[in-house]
């Protein structure tokens, strides 16, 4: 648990470097780099084997709505970049929402080291957002008039969707970040 939460920092801590030290020679800017995003993503498989493996004291106490992880790519393609934005914007939102309802819902203390660092990450990932001139996300007084999510029932679901949204909505969002395109010369 010490290694994931020290992974976890050590992310956060070459984001913030990269924030107040920005003439250090870097090929690629921390925030921009998807490594970042893909050691996020190896914790919410983590926890999503945890979940599974689990028998005891690891239920949602009830369903949540959940972002649609699905990429229709011609239809992502053919929105602008503000409204990739506040679609991950929302599930991100979402996930979260979820997310600490789990960690509320699962008795099993051993789970909840995992999932509180699943919570941080999706509080990076909107911190990334923000430094790459994204506009806050404004969340909805309720989730019921939201378009493209599901309901999920079971944990596993919850953590499967988180996953999947992670390597699909998330990374497409960041990979096509304008502030993240090298310039070519």
């Amino acid at each position: 648990m010490l290694q994931n939460t020290g992974r976890g920092i050590l992310a956060l801590l070459l984001m913030v470097l990269e924030w107040t030290c920005p003439s250090l020679p870097s090929p690629l800017r921390p925030i921009c780099d998807l490594r970042v995003l893909n050691h996020f993503i190896k914790e919410a498989q983590d926890a999503e084997v945890a979940m599974k493996s689990c028998r005891d004291g690891c239920t949602l106490s009830q369903s949540v709505s959940i972002p649609q992880t699905g990429v229709d790519f011609d239809v992502w393609e053919r929105k602008n970049a503000m409204e990739k934005a506040q679609e991950v914007q929302c599930g991100l939102w979402l996930l979260q929402q979820a997310l600490s309802l789990l960690r509320n819902s699962v008795t099993n203390t051993a789970l909840h080291g995992p999932i509180d660092n699943l919570l941080r990450n999706v509080l990076s990932i909107n911190a990334v957002l923000r430094s790459l001139n994204i506009p806050e996300y404004a969340p909805p007084a309720s989730t019921a008039g939201l378009e493209s999510t599901w309901r999920a029932s079971t944990a596993a679901n919850l953590l499967q969707a988180h996953v999947n949204f992670l390597r699909g909505k998330v990374r497409l969002l960041l990979a096509d970040a304008q502030a993240c395109q090298q310039e070519v010369s």
